[in-house]
């Protein structure tokens, strides 16, 4: 059963930071990219950044570059969002997910808050 855990989310203050997590489990998790996204209220679900299987590449969309660093354990089998600098407009539902050669995973979203 494949399964994306997200934790780390909350409320916190504009400058402040937040640490995400993604547990992935019921795949191979080392031969998947995987990315975070998030969604605003009505908003579509954007892109904020992603990581290629191996690790080697990232990329980050221009409002968070520079502010947000992905990264994964692929010994944990976890994802992560390292989070600083948060602005209000950072406000969202923060999805995990994998994607590899036409299947792809999401998980249930954890929501972050940004506000004084």
């Amino acid at each position: 059963q494949v399964q994306l855990v997200e934790s780390g989310g909350g409320l916190v203050q504009p400058g402040g930071s937040l640490r995400l997590s993604c547990a992935a489990s019921g795949f191979t998790f080392s031969n998947y990219a995987m990315s975070w996204y998030r969604q605003a209220p009505g908003k579509e679900r954007e892109l904020v950044a992603g990581i290629t299987s191996t690790g080697g590449s990232t990329s980050y969309a221009v409002s968070v570059k520079g502010r947000f660093t992905i990264s994964r354990d692929i010994v944990k089998n976890t994802l992560y969002l390292q989070m600083n600098s948060l602005k209000p407009e950072d406000t969202a539902v923060y999805y995990c997910y994998g994607s590899r050669r036409g299947k792809d995973y999401w998980g249930q979203g954890t929501q972050v808050t940004v506000s004084s």
